[in-house]
């Protein structure tokens, strides 16, 4: 029996995952981005994060449209700009930095899901741009690792340690 992709260590995300302005959610809003770190804190150049989010009114439904394909070759052309899909998907550059541009959500947090080398599963996260009761339920240290920092107006900060000290917190769905 051959093993499946979740028993085998890739990355195996640059083919076919990323897409044009897959961290382009919507322009005129905000800025969010910063690195993943492995748990010795250097930065993992080969990740690839997925991005849910509500739109301004908080609304999840999104329009369908990020993954649209060019009718002539089928080349992956990405969403058209004009509707806000909720939905990215960005891969890590050789700083292991990552960039969205997106809208604030009227929930107040965006979820991520972390794709890396070493993890046989993937990992759920938030970025929170305003407290809630949720945050208010963690330790303060802990809860500190879900929230942006904001580096100026329009843009913040979030960087997910996968292990060590500094390590985000990561929910379970299950």
């Amino acid at each position: 029996m051959n093993p499946t992709p979740s028993q085998t260590v890739g990355p195996f995300y640059g083919y076919a995952l990323p897409f044009p302005g897959g961290g382009d959610l919507a322009t005129g809003g905000i800025t969010v981005h910063g690195r993943v770190y492995d748990g010795a804190g250097d930065p993992i150049s080969d990740a690839l994060l997925e991005f849910w989010q509500a739109d301004p009114t908080g609304d999840l439904s999104g329009a369908p449209g990020s993954l649209r394909r060019d009718p002539v070759n089928g080349a992956v052309i990405g969403r058209h700009g004009v509707d806000f899909t909720g939905f990215g998907r960005v891969p890590t550059d050789a700083d292991g930095h990552w960039t969205l541009r997106t809208v604030e959500p009227g929930n107040g947090y965006i979820s991520v899901c972390v794709f890396a080398r070493g993890l046989l599963h993937h990992l759920f996260t938030r970025i929170y741009l305003r407290p809630d009761a949720f945050l208010d339920s963690l330790p303060p240290d802990r809860a500190r690792t879900l929230v942006a920092v904001q580096e100026r107006e329009g843009v913040h900060r979030f960087d997910i340690h996968l292990q060590g000290e500094k390590e985000t917190v990561f929910l379970d769905f299950g």
